[in-house]
């Protein structure tokens, strides 16, 4: 079950974020100093990860992005750069399989997209190198559609990880990082079964100098861009409960949780010193496939600098939106997702939340 709504709209007028009247606005920053490299200290190695939420780059045959996906990412391609540049494919690359988890014709509310395999060149062009491929939309053309989508992702160079039991290691800059994705759904790495869970993270920190965990988790829509302790529900499934998971990987040794899936933006907090992004939005919708009325359309990129040892050396968080094509904008202007995040992680987590800065920057509570 997808649970993603299709825009409504053709214009780029939602209102605007609005941060609670007790709340003075951020101030907002210029382009030149949101894209700016993660300030970091000038005693500290370390390397510098950046991350999205969901990426839809369109849906075969219909909703394909204008000009067959080329320039889909220009505005945020500057946004994205980092020593490892990783996101959420939130679809297939493949042709159609004849199976369609919709099945045929497609029944009412169900989504299955799919982008051909070619599209695996714009995620390169656009500098992604690590694809997580553990959501609720991976398998929608069936298993031949997920083996033909890491193949297509494999011929372009690209990383991924996402499969039960997977632990992809890259080298980055001389540091060895292990990357996991974890879901509520068959074949993912389940975020339902924590000592599971653990373990897998454990034989990740044995393999790797740092462990970043991607997770799939949390409900659906417009109202959920807050984080409650509990298990979250969307439609009878069994979301995971978010703070529990995040803290679970991070004392079995993640150094980093990258969250996605609620299609919204989502509060930050810091558990033991590890930085938790509980969802990063809808980074990219093309074609319309995904909503973009109200706050469903923020989102942003997540800089990360780590050191070998896993110790936070700096943070930065750049705001986008989608345009009325689901096309992802850098939001350097009005700086919208940010806002939103820093207000969400001051309301749900107070002394454990991350602090934004009116130029991006994330910083543990003082």
């Amino acid at each position: 079950m997808g649970g993603i709504a299709l825009a409504q709209r053709d214009n780029d007028e939602d209102p605007r974020w609005s941060p609670p009247a007790a709340s003075a606005p951020a101030a907002t920053a210029t382009a030149t100093s949101q894209d700016a490299p993660v300030e970091e200290s000038a005693t500290v190695e370390s390397i510098t990860l950046s991350a999205t939420g969901d990426i839809i780059m369109g849906s075969a045959p219909n909703k394909l992005p204008a000009n067959d996906g080329d320039g889909f990412f220009d505005s945020v391609r500057d946004g994205l750069a980092a020593d490892l540049v990783m996101g959420n494919l939130e679809q297939p690359l493949t042709g159609d399989t004849g199976t369609s988890k919709c099945g045929s014709p497609p029944r009412p509310n169900c989504f299955a997209f799919r982008a051909p395999p070619a599209y695996a060149e714009h995620l390169k062009d656009a500098g992604f190198e690590l694809l997580n491929t553990a959501n609720n939309h991976s398998k929608d053309y069936g298993t031949q559609g997920y083996r033909n989508t890491t193949e297509a992702l494999e011929k372009a160079g690209l990383e991924h990880t996402g499969a039960e039991g997977q632990i992809t290691v890259v080298e980055v800059e001389g540091v060895k990082v292990a990357v996991l994705g974890f879901s509520s759904y068959a074949g993912a790495n389940n975020l339902n079964d924590l000592p599971a869970a653990r373990a897998v993270v454990k034989e990740a920190a044995s393999q790797a100098d740092l462990v970043v965990v991607q997770v799939h988790m949390g409900a659906e829509g417009s109202d959920k861009t807050h984080v409650k302790p509990g298990t979250e529900l969307f439609f009878g499934e069994n979301r995971g409960d978010p703070i529990k998971f995040s803290h679970t990987v991070i004392d079995a040794g993640a150094d980093l949780v990258v969250g996605h899936g609620p299609h919204v933006l989502r509060g930050m907090e810091f558990y033991k010193g590890k930085l938790i992004a509980y969802s990063l939005g809808n980074f990219a919708g093309g074609g319309r496939t995904l909503s973009r009325d109200g706050v469903l359309k923020y989102s942003g990129i997540l800089h990360v600098s780590l050191t070998k040892e896993g110790e936070y050396a700096g943070g930065r968080f750049l705001s986008t939106y989608l345009n009325g094509n689901g096309v992802p904008i850098r939001d350097a202007k009005n700086e919208r997702g940010r806002k939103m995040v820093a207000e969400l992680s001051a309301s749900d987590f107070d002394e454990t939340a991350a602090t934004i800065g009116d130029d991006g920057t994330i910083k543990p509570s003082a």
